[in-house]
């Protein structure tokens, strides 16, 4: 970063970090994140100085469980130090923005706390009260500008207003998160954003030695030292599902060409299809540089959360079952990540029949509410964790568009060349003039009502 952006040494970050709670498998072997476990490491706890790598938040901050604790403080001390701020970010796109959305509920809270210089009867935890103790006094001053920030309601480039010297900001907007660009940009002013790395809990896999390019010309080159990596054509894949898989290795890989990356760790793992699909766009020397396409068979993701097509199709079945009663199933559903609004939530829609006679009938709010209750606790563990104890993703909602809607979906995509013979219901839309259909047929709207069961501990 020093090579693009200079003086980083003189100043600090504000990064939004979380640890999210633990669970144990059914054998009793505990399980949480990649980040989790570094941040309560001996590698971040006890890390020695370094002056490119100096943060806002107190590590006591980082390490609290309790979501809205960990912002609220995180959020405090950014504020407090807003002049000193060169960088702003979060691990994922969506973190940022759910970072801007509390300080839009919680500014008058924290900057009556900068006016008093007394903190929050929410927060409990008393290593995060001991730290926040020692850099918060009172200042009327700042208190004041926060509030003339943030009364008019006008959040566009609130990052630079208040912390004016942020020179980019450090978020993955690469992949499913490339949906938060637009917003990015409005709260930013426009601000570069850095993707510096590619890595997941399975693996460390490489750096982007542009990191100040633009979103869309991210490309990441592979680390050959982190591990053994291999790729599986998609192509081949497709056309030979029978036969065993023939697997390129680094040096083998071709410009322009898509594939599935293949790792053999030193942590154990042999040949572990990641599910990530990379496009090769060059080299740097002899090692590839890949960009991230997508996640293989994902549909749905508004942070950590990856949910496909089984995944969905199952939570649907289960949902549908409370309408059986009313006579009423469910012809067609199809889905969206919205993320317009923060945080972001699934939105599924559905077309139904509602047969006649003995039980049938339009089922009521009630019906309806618990069916999307129905789908999110059909979700995977990572979804309900996000939903119930980090606030990372909104209530479901379930749109009930009219009779028909699907046959007219069909009918715009074969009017754009669709095959009618092969055309099939896509289970996730992105495409903006699909959405706008769909939601001109909508006649209700429902969401969930409550938080789907989650347990750090195992079923």
């Amino acid at each position: 970063m020093i090579r693009y952006v200079a003086g980083l040494d003189k100043g600090k970050g504000l990064y939004f970090l979380f640890v999210k709670s633990e669970s144990k498998t059914a054998g009793g072997l505990p399980a949480r994140p990649v980040l989790t476990s570094y941040y309560k490491s001996h590698h971040f706890r006890a890390r020695p100085f370094d002056p490119y790598n100096v943060y806002t938040s107190p590590t006591a901050a980082v390490l609290c469980a309790d979501a809205f604790q960990s912002m609220y403080s995180q959020m405090l001390c950014g504020l407090l130090d807003r002049l000193d701020v060169l960088r702003v970010g979060a691990v994922f796109a969506s973190g940022l923005l759910r970072a801007i959305r509390f300080l839009q509920l919680h500014w008058k809270q924290l900057a009556h706390d900068i006016a008093t210089g007394t903190l929050s009867s929410k927060i409990t935890d008393s290593a995060i009260r001991d730290a926040v103790a020692q850099v918060l006094k009172p200042d009327p001053a700042l208190s004041e500008f926060i509030a003339s920030e943030c009364s008019p309601g006008d959040w566009a480039g609130i990052i630079t207003r208040i912390w004016p010297n942020t020179k980019y900001l450090d978020v993955i907007v690469t992949g499913a998160m490339a949906q938060y660009i637009p917003t990015l940009e409005y709260y930013s002013g426009g601000l570069p954003m850095a993707c510096t790395m590619y890595a997941s809990s399975e693996c460390y896999f490489g750096l982007n030695l542009r990191p100040m390019c633009k979103p869309s010309e991210v490309s990441y080159t592979i680390m050959p030292n982190m591990a053994y990596f291999e790729f599986l054509p998609l192509d081949s894949a497709a056309a030979n599902a029978d036969a065993p898989p023939q697997l390129a290795d680094l040096a083998g890989v071709e410009v322009g060409k898509e594939y599935e990356l293949v790792i053999t760790t030193y942590a154990g793992l042999y040949r572990y299809r990641v599910g990530d699909i990379l496009l090769v766009t060059g080299f740097h020397n002899a090692a590839p540089q890949f960009r991230f396409v997508r996640r293989k068979n994902v549909l749905l993701s508004i942070e950590s959360d990856k949910t496909d097509e089984a995944e969905l199709q199952r939570a649907v079945e289960r949902a549908s079952e409370l309408l059986r009663p009313w006579g009423a199933s469910v012809v067609e559903y199809t889905s969206q990540a919205d993320t317009r609004v923060i945080p972001g939530h699934y939105v599924i829609y559905w077309e139904l029949l509602v047969k006649g006679g003995e039980g049938g009938g339009w089922p009521g709010k009630e019906v309806f509410e618990a069916c999307c209750l129905e789908m999110e606790e059909a979700m995977n563990a990572v979804y309900r964790q996000s939903r119930t104890a980090d606030g990372s993703i909104g209530p479901l909602e379930i749109r009930v568009v009219r009779g028909g809607t699907f046959e007219e979906l069909m009918d715009y995509a074969i009017a754009r060349g669709a095959s009618i013979n092969q055309y099939k219901v896509p289970r996730c839309v992105t495409f903006p003039p699909i959405i706008e259909l769909l939601d001109s047929r909508v006649v209700e709207t429902h969401i969930s009502p409550a938080c789907p069961k989650w347990s750090p501990r195992p079923n």
